[in-house]
């Protein structure tokens, strides 16, 4: 008996290995074209003389309302200079950023086939951290000044919860949910699980387009957090449980679980160890149970009703 259970074990190992490695080869042989504009470089290195050529190149950026002299302004502003200097040593060109970005839209193309890659653009956005990425179905651009590193002295009075995530290595992550967003129906009761599920939507497909990068990136936690997080999942999924928070309409709760925020408010002491938005945390866990005990497809998983989700997800965490 121990060695028919060895064997079925190394059996599933070895299939779900096969299908990860036939649905990398899939992906990288989509054909992808992109375009790649470094509108932050092109202003940067433009003198006033160039500006009607630049405007031309990039209308988009220059709202009509705007006199020409605000950016000749900008364009001698030392401290504009010093952004795009900063901009310049972390992100000196387009090759690195450019191949993580293809590789993400052929996973986004593999699992939505109808989607069509956007042209991309960088810029700087005087560090709008919260607006770091703006995606549409035609353009992507992109704040390069808001991924400097968390400790960028540019950061120094935005709040940690906010900066930790304002480092290279998140430009993507941030892309993947923005694009995830296009996909994932929002919340259609304003309860408790409504949002989680929503947010675990968003996730889960970041577990697909994002299939090598870590599961602490992929919700924006310190891997510190995101261990604290799976060493209390148990106990947290009891305090949800038997303070009837599931399916309540509490309006507080989006704030003291699902938005960004420097720790999670059970109203315990333990909230000042805990990291935020573990109801995002708590969804995305019940939609890859869903998702490992049902036989759907992503598509079908999109339009998945919530409660109908959690009550087949038969999700249950153990110590």
């Amino acid at each position: 008996m121990r060695f028919l259970i060895f064997f079925s074990v190394l059996f599933i190992t070895i299939s779900c290995s096969s299908d990860k490695s036939n649905v990398k080869k899939e992906v990288e042989s989509i054909p992808m074209e992109v375009e790649f504009l470094r509108f932050d470089k092109a202003f940067a290195e433009a003198e006033p003389e160039d500006l009607p050529e630049l405007k031309a190149e990039f209308p988009e950026f220059f709202p009509v309302h705007y006199a020409d002299s605000v950016w000749i302004n900008k364009m001698q502003d030392t401290l504009q200079i010093e952004l795009e200097r900063e901009v310049f040593k972390v992100f000196p060109d387009k090759e690195p950023l450019l191949s993580e970005i293809v590789l993400l839209f052929k996973h986004i193309k593999y699992y939505f086939p109808k989607f069509d890659p956007p042209k991309i653009v960088t810029t700087t956005s005087d560090v709008d951290y919260r607006h770091s990425v703006i995606a549409t179905d035609s353009i992507l651009v992109i704040g390069l000044d808001n991924y400097l590193g968390t400790d960028h002295y540019f950061y120094g009075g935005i709040e940690r919860y906010f900066a930790k995530v304002m480092h290279p290595e998140h430009v993507i992550s941030d892309i993947a949910e923005a694009y995830a967003e296009k996909y994932v129906r929002g919340p259609r009761k304003n309860v408790f699980m409504d949002h989680a599920v929503y947010y675990g939507k968003i996730l889960y497909l970041k577990d697909l387009w994002l299939p090598d990068s870590p599961d602490a990136l992929k919700i924006g936690y310190t891997e510190e957090e995101y261990q604290w997080a799976e060493e209390n999942e148990v106990y947290m999924w009891q305090y949800f449980v038997e303070q009837e928070i599931l399916f309540s309409s509490d309006s507080r709760l989006p704030a003291r679980f699902f938005n960004p925020a420097p720790f999670s408010k059970f109203y315990l002491e333990i909230d000042n160890e805990s990291p935020g938005m573990l109801g995002r945390y708590l969804g995305w866990k019940i939609v890859r149970s869903y998702m490992k005990n049902n036989k759907v497809s992503v598509q079908e998983l999109m339009v998945t009703d919530a409660e109908e989700l959690f009550r087949n997800s038969k999700y249950k965490p153990r110590k």
